[in-house]
This record gives C-alpha cells, structure tokens and sequence, in this order.
C-alpha cells in the first residue's frame, strides 16, 4: 500500500478537497470553500493546511462565526444542498459562536461542515486557554455543545481517525434523509500530528445523488385517496426545491388540475400567477390557501415538517386525510399522516403517471379577492404617515426584477413577505424560517449571493436584527459580493410587541421608548453602513425609497437604504390562529381577557375537527 506522510490536518483538507459532485451537468468541488476565523486552537494546524491547498479549497475571512456560518448555510439552501462550505474556529467562544447556526442548519436540513478547534488530546496542557471544565467528566469540551444540533459528531484524537471520520459525515451531509450539519471537532494538538495516510484516500470522489422511490403500496394508497377526493390540495415544501420538483409539480398540477399551497420554504415552487398557486398558506398565509385547507377533505404535503406555521398548531386541517410525502419517516409520520416515504420529485413524476387521465375537482376559491388584497396591502402611498412594512416590501418589489432574490429571516417581515412576496422563479424567495434566527439576514444574503453572484440579492431586515448582527456587510464589500439592504428602522422589536400586546400585556421591553432608559439612542444605521464600506442613504418616504433602490441597483457595492416604518401596522388580510398561550391568571383585565378569548379559539378549532 503506498502511503504519504501529511499531519492530520494536511490530510483533511487534502480529502476535502477531492470530493466531488455534478451540478446542472457538470462535475464541481462539492465544497465550494472554508469560512475560517483563527484563534489558536486552529491557526497552526487547520491554517497551514488551508494554506497550501488554498487554489482548490478556497479560504475567506469573516467577522464573526456565527456570520460566516449563516453565509455557509444560505450558500448551501441557495445551491439546492448541492454543494456546501467548511467553517473553522479555534476553541472556547470562536467553537460556540457556532452553534446558534448549528442550530440553524439543523432545523432547516441543511449541509454544512463545522470543524472547531478541541482541547489537547494529549493533555499537556491541561486546562488549555479557553478550554471548559466539568468537575465530573474530564472528556467533556466546549464542543460538545454541537452534539445536539448537529446530524453527526466526532472528536478526533487521532491523526488516523480522520480515515473513518470524514467520508460518515459527507455521507451524512449528502443523504437527503439526513442532511443536515456534521461537527467534526478536531483536537489541535492531533491537527499537527502526522501519520502515514493511504495514499488512495485522496483520490478523486464523485458522490452521486440518490433518489428513492415510494413503496408501491403506499403510492397507491395515496393515488387511490386523490381519484377519491372532492377537494384535494397539494401543499408544498422545502424539500419540493431541494429536489428540484419545482418543473414536475408544475406538470402534475397543470396535467390534473390539483392546487397547490406553498409553505415558506417551498414558496416559489410555482411562479405567484400560475392559475394553480393559491399563494402561502397557514399562520401566515393567503385567505385562498387556508379556506381551500380548512374545507378540503384530502391533503398532500409533499417535502415539509409541517411546522405550527404551516398547520395553525394543528387547526387548520386537524381531520382531513393527511398524506406526508417525504424523504425522511420522522416527517412523513407525522401529524398521524399516511406516509409516503420517497424523493419528492420521483413521487410527483410517479403521480402523474398514475392520475393521466384523472382531474381534480375545482375548489371554487377566491383567487382574484386575495390578488386584490395583496395590491393593496402593498400600494404606495403619497400621504406623511409611517409606512407598513407590507408598503415597503411593495416598493422593493417594483424596484427588482423578476429575476431578483429576497431574503430575510426574522421579525414581522417573513410572515408579511410570505403573503405578499410575488416569486417569479425558483430560488428567489430565500427565508429563514425554520430557526426563525434574528442576525441571518446579512450574512445570508452574502451566501446566496455566493451561489448565485448574476442574480440581484436584496437583503430585508429590521432595525432588531440588524444590530444583532450586522458585521458581515463589511465582508461583502470586502468580497465583492454585493448586496441591497432594505433596512426597516420601527425603533425596536415591533413584530413581538405587537404579538405581546394581543396577549393582553401592554407594550414593555420590546420597543425602545417602552423600555427601560434614560436616553432614547438615535441610531444612525446610514451612517453605520457606511463605517462598514457600504453606500448607503436614509429616505423618509415610499417615493423616495423607491428612487433610492434605483440608485442602489445601479451601485458596484453593497448599499444600505433606511427608512422608518409603523411599528404597529400589519396585513390584516388572510392569516390563520396560531396557538400562543395566555397566563390563566391575571391581575391585568386584558391579559384575563385575551386568556377568554384564547380557550373561545381552542374550543372553536377543536369543534372544527
């Protein structure tokens, strides 16, 4: 066997880099690159080897981890899982601001490879800088925070774990059922320790897609339940994109006539005009959706978790026929559907060859009423008022082209964005919603414009969860990535003061001027993007927005408009109830109030099922 003497670290970039995959037909790196920010339990070791290997695994410098991880994560979301990125940390804070992402990616099933630095296997020295210590269990480490929300984990502490080490999390990655995050975390003493590698293990892989078909009994089932139905619906996930149905969900809809809701992460499935899209549905969704949901008597969730967004907690369709098609049986059970356990584009291609000659009742909903509610919801406005954050979203989407990508992932602009946004085509609604993680915004942006550097990104984001995490502006201009940051400034966390408020509390710690203070900060967010390298203007009316997101589309870096919004408006138009519990006990009459209400909505939806 020939062997190559590399220290372990040398060796897990090497292989890294000589994993491959085929993209649109042609053969890529699956891993695009590293995201590294070095400390000393990664500089020496992982740094080398990044060096040296830097023309095929190219290495970028964020700000700050948790940043980088959220770009790693919205490349690889953006790429359809196709392809993904490595973030490096060293030990202690640089490992742990990696795990809210971890979380993140978790949550939503996306890859991305996380390789924090880890103790001295050898314990030299013992306790080393930054390194955690549990009374009771010597083995514990910072990184062991990452078990949880991580699909697979390893230690490494030695040089020759690597050999079984990597190639179970690449396989964990790339498998649609499990994809997700893997940690490898690697002790830095063991990076720089060599070992005589195989050289056969860095040849050349290419990892091919799998693509699983549904039992043939189960598919009946569910094709016997469709050419049984009165009222059928199709509702459409996240995994309907990362399996690129998008084309053969079209086909079936068009070919049978079924409708089609989307959830927010298969929003865009279906362009918003096609005659089968009844547009979001849901918590947040459109007034078409969720009447066809509530009246419809069989439903095919195809590619989501069905989430309490997407469910209204279970009330929106709590006794329908409920068929799960999903890649994944913790999901497809769920909710006590009848499974169908396959790849959702090879189910979608198999329904329609079934229900060929077969058309789905019309469901008589209103389509055109809900049209008109979201141009209005939308309109510009002439008067001095704060606008909407619906009016500004309105305006961004007269602004960018059909081709344009939004994203945004917290606050009250993803469920406004789910109504309203009209996506044009696949790829261009990016929202974090799984997570829901206030500071994804920026970063995000940065790694869809990665994945997809011809399409314009336009960046949506609240004055909260800019000042969360913001630090990742500097690195798209230092990159040349640029991005359109709509920055809605309600002075505060408008979204949950409204939700505290409809709970009968009254407004407190949510908004500046509601908490506690002695001076109200005037935040000049223009004047920060431009700290960053950014352009970037504050207008103060929809016109002026408007005229300013020309300029920023014209611009050859990234570019910041600001404006004030109404903390306390909101699309009354569609939407569903969503189960937030009241205290059932009070000495506020509203709060007493609200809890009435509350158990009147419990006893109502449980009446409907």
């Amino acid at each position: 066997m020939t062997t190559i003497r590399l220290t372990a670290s040398q060796a897990a970039v090497r292989w890294l880099a000589a994993q491959h995959v085929v993209v649109d037909g042609v053969e890529v790196p699956y891993f695009a690159g590293c995201w590294a920010i070095f400390g000393h339990g990664n500089v020496a070791g992982i740094g080398e080897a990044l060096h040296a290997h830097r023309d095929v695994l190219p290495t970028w410098r964020a700000h700050n981890e948790q940043g980088m991880a959220h770009s790693a994560i919205a490349y690889a979301k953006q790429m359809r899982r196709r392809r993904a990125m490595v973030c490096t940390t060293s030990i202690g804070p640089g490992a742990t601001n990696l795990v809210t992402a971890a979380a993140l990616a978790h949550v939503n099933r996306i890859p991305v490879l996380f390789m924090p630095g880890d103790v001295y296997a050898s314990r030299r020295p013992d306790p080393v800088l930054q390194q955690i210590e549990d009374f009771g269990d010597a083995t514990v480490t910072a990184n062991d925070c990452f078990k949880p929300v991580s699909r697979f984990f390893d230690r490494i502490t030695r040089p020759e774990q690597i050999l079984d080490a990597l190639p179970k999390a690449l396989a964990t990655m790339l498998d649609p059922a499990t994809c997700g995050p893997a940690t490898i975390a690697f002790c830095q003493d063991v990076q720089a320790e060599a070992f005589d590698y195989p050289l056969a293990f860095f040849e050349r892989l290419l990892w091919t897609e799998r693509r699983q078909p549904a039992d043939a009994g189960e598919m009946a089932a569910l094709v016997d339940a469709l050419k049984a139905a009165k009222r059928p619906l199709i509702v459409s996930g996240g995994g309907v994109l990362f399996s690129q149905a998008e084309g053969a969900l079209q086909s079936l809809a068009e070919a049978t006539g079924l409708k089609v809701a989307e959830t927010q992460a298969g929003k865009g499935a279906l362009p918003w005009d096609h005659p089968n899209t009844l547009g979001s549905i849901g918590v947040t969704g459109s007034s078409a959706a969720n009447e066809a949901a509530s009246t419809a008597d069989v439903i095919v969730a195809i590619g989501t978790r069905l989430q309490d967004f997407t469910t209204g907690s279970r009330s929106l369709f709590p006794d329908r026929k409920l068929f799960q098609v999903n890649v994944q049986p913790f999901d497809a059970h769920k909710h006590a559907a009848v499974p169908v356990i396959g790849d959702a584009r090879t189910v979608i291609k198999a329904l329609s060859a079934a229900l060929s000659a077969w058309r789905a009742p019309d469901l008589g909903v209103d389509m055109a009423g809900w049209t008109a509610a979201v141009e209005a919801a939308t309109a510009g406005s002439a008067d001095k008022t704060l606008p909407s954050d619906a009016q500004v979203i309105g305006a961004v989407q007269r602004s960018m082209g059909d081709d344009a990508v939004v994203v945004c992932a917290a606050g009250g602009l993803p469920g406004e964005l789910h109504k309203l946004w009209r996506t044009a085509r696949p790829g261009g609604y990016h929202l974090e919603y799984g997570f829901s993680c206030m500071g994804y915004e920026i970063a995000g942006g940065l790694g869809v414009k990665m994945a997809e550097p011809d399409r314009e990104v336009v960046v949506m984001v609240g004055d909260g969860s800019y000042m969360m995490l913001n630090s990742e502006l500097a690195t798209s201009v230092m990159m040349g990535h640029k991005l359109i940051v709509a920055l809605l400034d309600n002075r505060g966390f408008g979204c949950i003061n409204r939700l505290q408020q409809a709970t009968g509390s009254p407004g407190f710690n949510n908004l500046l001027a509601d908490s506690r203070h002695e001076t109200l900060p005037e935040i000049d967010f223009a004047a920060h993007a431009r700290s960053l390298g950014a352009m970037s203007e504050k207008v103060s009316t929809l016109g002026e927005f408007e005229a300013a997101m020309a300029r920023a589309h014209a611009a050859d870096r990234s570019y910041v408009v600001v404006i004030d919004t109404d903390p306390l408006k909101t699309t009354e138009a569609g939407g569903w109830w969503w189960d937030v519990a009241v205290p059932e006990v009070s000495d506020r009459p509203q709060v007493n109030a609200a809890r009435a209400d509350y158990e009147n909505q419990i006893r109502m939806k449980r009446d409907l099922s």
